[in-house]
């Protein structure tokens, strides 16, 4: 009897070890699989993990045209001791979205002399509070004004921007983070031009790779004209083929056509919305637009019209 037990005894151990091993090396191929999954989809481009998104959390961006923060809109916000005179009727509007987005068209410099004509651009870096009050989290500084002072101005400028807690784009990927989703902002100055050239297209291109949702920003087309170019329509095209989700433009200080290319957006141009060409009826007017998502899906667009009655100063026109 002493010897069965002995030998049930060792069986049952035998059973148990094996048992053991193979739950152990189960585990191990668990394990392996689990890291083997992490390795493929961290190495995944994001064109690819954009449609593995499962973020359905929803989140807004509000965009709007040209602000220019120099000339006589700089000397009348500080002759009233008010940088934040500008915003004052549409930032809490502004600071309402996750992302607020503009054009900057004007350099910040320190001792930026006072003008009221002319068309070279600074604004004081006390008039980044306006930007602030209104909640602009990222900027484009791409356009034909931004270098009215040089390199220096420009790097000038991207300090005093950052200081603030504002993300600045110039030829450049630029990338905010919001409810799990990587936006990203690339400004593009293509005044004067009819193509992009290589480095663009390959920029909007790798910038695709590396963000859930693109937004390429254009500085294009001509000044005072209701509808796009031809060019911009030929250059919108190749934009978009190359990885954008979204285009805003600017420039023309109008606000041109809209139109869908392979299902995305294009506003050809917003307009302005804080400058001081108050000489026309269409300089005074712009367009605001406020973009919703779920994840990575544009599920609405509200344009918000504005205009400046007061001096450079935009209120909503709905």
């Amino acid at each position: 009897m002493v010897v069965i037990n002995f030998v049930s005894i060792g069986l049952q151990l035998l059973y148990l070890n094996k048992l053991m091993e193979s739950r152990y090396q189960a585990f191990l191929l668990i394990l392996a699989s689990i890291v083997l999954i992490l390795i493929i989809y961290l190495n995944l481009p994001a064109t690819v993990l954009k449609g593995l998104v499962t973020k359905n959390d929803r989140w807004t961006m509000i965009a709007s045209g040209d602000v220019m923060l120099g000339r006589t809109v700089l000397t009348t916000s500080l002759n009233k001791k008010d940088p934040t005179y500008p915003f004052l009727f549409v930032g809490e509007s502004l600071k309402s979205a996750d992302i607020t987005f503009v054009n900057l068209e004007s350099p910040i410099v320190a001792d930026c002399p006072r003008y009221s004509t002319g068309l070279k651009f600074c604004a004081d870096p006390e008039m980044i509070d306006g930007l602030v009050f209104a909640g602009v989290d990222v900027v484009t500084l791409a356009n034909n004004h931004i270098g009215n002072f040089g390199t220096t101005g420009i790097d000038q400028t991207k300090v005093y921007l950052a200081d603030k807690g504002i993300d600045s784009t110039l030829n450049n990927l630029s990338v905010k983070h919001i409810k799990g989703i990587d936006v990203g902002f690339v400004g593009l100055n293509l005044v004067d031009r009819k193509t992009l050239t290589d480095q663009e297209i390959n920029l909007i291109r790798d910038s695709r790779t590396k963000v859930d949702y693109l937004v390429v920003a254009p500085h294009w087309g001509y000044e005072y004209q209701s509808n796009a170019s031809k060019f911009q329509v030929q250059m919108a095209k190749s934009i978009i083929e190359s990885g954008a989700d979204l285009i805003l433009g600017s420039h023309p200080h109008w606000v041109q056509n809209i139109e869908y290319i392979n299902q995305k957006p294009v506003y050809y141009s917003l307009g302005n919305f804080v400058f001081d060409q108050m000489w026309s009826e269409q300089t005074k007017r712009g367009l605001v637009v406020k973009f919703e998502f779920e994840g990575v899906k544009l599920v609405k667009e509200e344009q918000m019209p504005i205009y400046m009655a007061n001096w450079a100063q935009p209120v909503w026109k709905f």
